[in-house]
């Protein structure tokens, strides 16, 4: 098993501002001669932790990594306007050129995944490789999957913690119901529906559960930017133009050297959308770990992952 690489501190952090209202956090580290690679985070609104460092050899790779809109040290915190996906891949763009890198590699898991198909179908020419993992699509099928019914019979324990902020005439519409509460004046209603939300996530994220998740729920920070944000993002259908839109634009990225990384029991995201993208891109290579769910922290997956960085790190 590829063991992750030891801690490092950034050796550039700054700050960009993207729009009259959005700056971002920004932080290289590794190489700053080395092969550049650009980390997009889960969520969307999950943040940047340290750990993401360590799966890039920092003797090679320079390492690009980010708080996208609204959360971890981005400000404003937990902001809504002007967040959607298009900003964001212009976000990616803006911090390519202010780092003057010519071209790069793109590594992104769960929401992540979705944002890195998003920029490199509007840039493929930026992209130098693809390394995907948890492949979420924000199609209908599933987010009804995973925060309407579902997963609920898999997790019923869960689920119970995570419908109880939601009266039982609004259920019918969890993503919805939730959107009121997220988007709440008053901020007792508004945590106590960020914390649910997002402990649902940290409760079905690993094939077998410990206490340790990779973000910080129990900070109400970082549940509020995690629920409102992705919730922003779900009840918008991901700003894209229709269901399944993504899979459609495979055809544009085809030629890009990828692969893709997928737990076979990811409930979060489940295999179908991995298998949907296989499909449409047999190029890419695609590999499933047979005991992880969808955590990149999980041993298989973390694995599995830091062997395609070093691969990557030598074409």
């Amino acid at each position: 098993m590829n063991q992750l690489y030891p801690e490092i501190e950034p050796y550039n952090t700054f700050n960009l501002k993207v729009s009259d209202l959005h700056t971002l956090h920004v932080e290289e580290s590794g190489n700053p001669n080395g092969k550049p690679v650009v980390f997009l985070h889960g969520g969307p609104g999950g943040g940047i932790e340290p750990v993401y460092r360590q799966y890039f050899d920092p003797d090679i790779w320079r390492i690009i990594i980010f708080d996208q809109r609204g959360c971890g040290k981005s400000l404003p915190h937990a902001e809504l306007e002007e967040n959607t996906t298009w900003e964001l891949v212009s976000d990616i763009e803006k911090i390519r050129k202010c780092l003057q890198i010519d071209r790069w590699t793109v590594f992104g898991g769960s929401w992540g995944s979705t944002l890195s198909l998003s920029y490199s179908i509007m840039h493929p020419e930026r992209c130098e490789a693809l390394i995907l993992r948890g492949i979420f699509m924000l199609r209908e099928k599933e987010i009804r999957w995973f925060y309407q019914e579902g997963c609920s019979y898999i997790y019923p324990d869960a689920w119970e913690k995570y419908v109880e902020p939601i009266d039982a005439s609004e259920r019918g519409d969890m993503v919805s119901a939730y959107y009121r509460h997220l988007t709440s004046k008053d901020m007792n209603v508004r945590l106590k529906a960020a914390k649910a939300w997002s402990i649902w996530e940290a409760s079905t994220s690993k094939l077998y559960l410990n206490e340790k998740s990779l973000h910080h729920f129990e900070n109400d920070n970082v549940a509020d930017a995690f629920a409102r944000i992705e919730c922003h993002y779900f009840i918008n259908k991901g700003f894209f133009e229709y269901d399944g839109w993504l899979l459609d634009q495979i055809d544009k990225i085809r030629h890009i050297p990828a692969v893709i990384i997928q737990g076979r029991y990811d409930v979060v995201c489940p295999m179908i959308s991995a298998w949907d993208l296989h499909r449409k891109w047999p190029e890419a290579k695609f590999h499933v770990v047979q005991d992880a769910g969808h955590s990149m922290t999980e041993e298989g997956i973390r694995s599995k992952l830091i062997e395609y960085t070093n691969y990557f790190s030598k074409k």
